[in-house]
This record gives structure tokens, C-alpha cells and sequence, in this order.
């Protein structure tokens, strides 16, 4: 009698979720060694870090989204529509939510879903740290629908602006930007060149250098706190040049509808307001079958990427707390969310999970850091390359650091689609590209 197929469960399709399911997809599932399932309650795919340009405008989500349900048909997995709510380790189920449409009707019911290895890569979600009005007045960056109504109300508030009788009131056009990590650092520098494209567009009583301002708020000591302080510096002095007013030792004490107001009790007048700071694991990990958490709702792991109490359930990506033996001096005892990370957490529970069906003994992950890099548009980008790929580490900017950042994404689109394939679309979309315009104004 044949055995039944290993039941593989992967819960959340992000970077590191979506890479896994193919690769496994593509080896144990299209031989037959292995069922993969991909849990996701999302119907595609963005790339998390584009998300700051859909909210500025300078790109469009049709044209980097990907279909689960296609991407499952092509690489030989499953794809359920579903959010996890819970799990029953004992009976070695994963417990999904029922989901319904807009209107209220039940696409798919509540269900448990069984496994006999599960990989939780569900990401993280934005920490407001329950600041007042931050949930009701400041829009985060965690889904692509969000980033679309932030970019939806910059662009209503500019029409808004341009059609009203009155002049346009202080902080009206201005934009607040909690939290200057990378993503709300590279929001700054688009947001600067897109909203003076939108006022281009024929808008003609809005006054970019009166009425436009953008103001990016870090509580801790400089911008980008995470990265090397050198390409801090160097950011921070591009975006001063550009007119960003950059304000580090900031904390926010309230949002509201007309602005922000800082501990020192100082108001920033804005009706744009974006919450950038802070990352968590979602709130239900907390109390996840008696799982061990970090601080941050994460899933500790151990170096096999094993939750601590469970060796049938692993952890990749942004929601787990994985040991990062000698990290840097005043730097977190975790790898850190980055997309790095995520990449090469899921190429290693690739090679995991094969040694584990083979019976063999399981090999501990070790994060490489390749370096840093952030993206100012079409301004700049800085950088930085750890010593083991250049010899030594090194500062980079310019053009060589836009192609190595865009190189990132063009990984991650390889792992997904292939290496030629992903050669082929990108010749075809630069000779095919037609003209449209520079920002999304709709």
C-alpha cells in the first residue's frame, strides 16, 4: 500500500511564504513526494517593500501583483483562501477562519485544516503602540489595499484642494510620516516627486513650494536607526535637500484628523498621515497553541528554524524570533525583518524540509547580511556591501546602489518565475512600454 503524501502547510504568502510554496511545488510536489498548501487570506501577491511606491503613486499594483491561484496551478500546490485563527497541536490542525465577501456572503467556510509539517510565514503588522487616533487617523503600510487608500486620499485631498473657493488651509497638502525606517524614509523622497507631479497635472491653485510639505518623524536619535549611522547620514542629507523636514528624537503622543502632536506637547499640522514605525507579529500569535513568543508576538525558533516547543511546526520570515549568534554589538540577539532574511530563510527550509522527509538530521540557518540599501526614487540610492562580498564592507550610492537595489527584486521574481522568464518579461515590457502618465491620478 503507497503511503499518503507528506501534508506540507505553509501559513501566509509573502516573500518568504510564496518562495517556499513554489520551490517545494516545483520538487516535492510535482513528483508526487509531498502535498503543499498555501494559506493566505489575500487573493495575490505585492512585494512588500513597493508597497511605499503604491502609496506615493509611482507605481501600478496591476503590473507587479501575482494570483495565488494561478501561481498554485503553474508550481504544483494548493492555494486556500482563508485566515488562520488558530491551531490544535495535538490533533495537528491548523484552524481557518470563515471568510465572506463585501456584502456579507460566505466565500468558503470555517475549516481545520490537517498537516503533518506546518511553516508559519505570516509577517508582521504594524505596532502604533496604542498611540490615540493613530488607528483612526494615520494609514500603515502592511497591504497593498492599504497603501491604495493612502494614495487615494493624496490625490482626493490635492482635487480637493485645487477645486475649493478658499486658499489652501496650513497643513492641508502636508504629509506626516511616523517612523523613518526604510519604509517611510523612501515614502518621503517619492512623496516628494509625485506630489509635485499630480499639482502638474493642471493644478494650477496649488503652489508646491507654499502648499506641499512632508515631515518625517523618527523617535529615535537619526532616521533609519536599524542601518549603518553612515547611510543614515546620508539619507537624512538627501532628504534635507529635497526639503523633507526630517525630525529624529520625535515621539508621538496623539494623531489627529488635523495633525500630529509630539511628547513636548508641539503640534505638526497635517491631514496626511502615515504610520510607518514599529513592526509586530500579528496579535494571535500571542497565545498560539502554547507556542513561545518574543516580546513581539514572534514564534521563537531555534538555529533549525523549529519552534521551540514543536518540531513539527517552523517559523520563517518576519513573525519569527530567530538567534542570530554574534550579532552586531547594540544590535538585537534576532535576524532581523528584513527582506533578506526572508529570501534566504525560505531557500533553507527548502533544503529542511527535504532532509526531513529523507529522515536525515536537520542543518541549523545562518543569516549573511549582503549589506543595505534604500531607495530615494528617482533622487538616489545609498547603501552599503558587507565585507564578504566585496572584500570589505563598502559604502555604494548612485547608480551602481539603484541597480543592486532593484537587483533584490528581481531576485525575488526569479525564485517565483524563474531566471529566463524573468529575463524575457523584463525585455518585453521595456520595448512594449507606452506612454501614460507619471503618478496614479485615479
Amino acid at each position: 500500500m503507497t503511503a499518503a503524501p507528506h501534508r506540507i502547510v505553509v501559513a501566509g504568502g509573502g516573500a518568504a511564504g510564496l518562495e517556499l510554496v513554489t520551490k517545494l511545488g516545483d520538487t516535492l510536489g510535482k513528483r508526487g513526494r509531498a502535498q503543499i498548501t498555501l494559506v493566505e487570506r489575500s487573493r495575490t501577491h505585492l512585494w512588500k517593500p513597493l508597497l511605499h511606491s503604491v502609496a506615493a503613486g509611482s507605481l501600478r499594483r496591476s503590473q507587479h501583483e501575482l494570483n495565488y491561484l494561478a501561481q498554485a496551478h503553474w508550481h504544483h500546490f494548493t492555494y486556500r483562501y482563508g485566515e488562520v485563527t488558530g491551531i490544535d497541536r495535538a490533533a495537528k490542525q491548523l484552524h481557518l477562519a470563515a471568510m465572506q465577501d463585501d456584502e456579507g456572503r460566505q466565500i468558503v467556510p470555517a475549516t481545520a485544516l490537517p498537516y503533518d509539517t506546518l511553516v508559519m510565514a505570516i509577517g508582521s503588522v504594524t505596532n502604533d503602540f496604542g498611540t490615540p487616533g493613530a488607528a483612526q487617523f494615520a494609514v500603515p503600510l502592511e497591504t497593498p489595499e492599504q497603501a491604495t487608500r493612502f494614495n487615494r486620499r493624496l490625490v482626493n485631498a490635492c482635487l480637493r484642494a485645487n477645486s475649493q473657493a478658499e486658499p489652501v488651509r496650513p497643513g492641508q497638502l502636508h504629509v506626516a510620516i511616523i517612523g523613518a525606517g526604510a519604509t517611510g524614509t523612501e515614502l518621503a523622497a517619492e512623496l516628494h516627486r509625485t506630489l509635485r507631479a499630480v499639482v502638474a497635472y493642471g493644478m494650477e491653485r496649488i503652489d508646491p513650494a507654499r502648499d506641499v510639505h512632508i515631515v518625517l518623524i523618527e523617535a529615535a536619535p537619526r532616521i533609519l536607526p536599524a542601518l549603518p549611522e553612515r547611510i543614515s547620514n546620508a539619507t537624512a542629507d538627501l532628504l534635507r535637500g529635497l526639503g523633507v523636514e526630517v525630525r529624529s528624537g520625535a515621539r508621538v503622543a496623539e494623531v489627529r484628523a488635523d495633525g500630529v502632536v509630539l511628547s513636548t506637547g508641539e503640534v505638526i499640522p497635517s491631514e496626511l498621515v502615515v504610520w510607518s514605525a514599529g513592526v509586530k507579529a500579528p496579535d494571535f500569535l500571542r497565545d498560539f497553541g502554547g507556542l513561545e513568543n518574543s516580546r513581539s508576538n514572534q514564534l521563537v525558533v531555534g538555529s533549525t528554524l523549529q519552534t521551540t516547543r514543536d518540531p513539527d511546526i517552523f517559523a520563517i520570515g518576519d513573525c519569527a524570533a530567530c538567534p542570530r549568534p554574534g550579532a552586531p554589538e547594540g544590535s538585537p540577539p534576532w535576524v532581523p525583518p528584513r527582506a533578506q532574511a526572508a529570501h534566504q530563510m525560505a531557500s533553507h527550509m527548502v533544503r529542511q524540509i527535504g532532509r526531513r522527509l529523507a529522515g536525515q538530521t536537520l542543518e541549523p540557518y545562518v543569516y549573511k547580511d549582503f549589506g543595505s540599501l534604500v531607495s530615494l526614487g528617482r533622487y538616489s540610492t545609498v547603501g552599503s556591501l558587507m565585507g564578504f562580498v566585496v572584500g570589505r564592507s563598502m559604502f555604494i550610492e548612485g547608480m551602481f546602489a539603484r541597480i543592486m537595489y532593484r537587483s533584490l527584486y528581481k531576485m525575488h521574481e526569479a525564485a517565483l518565475h524563474g531566471g529566463p522568464s524573468v529575463l524575457w518579461r523584463s525585455l518585453v515590457s521595456a520595448i512594449s512600454q507606452r506612454p501614460t502618465p507619471g503618478v496614479k491620478l485615479h
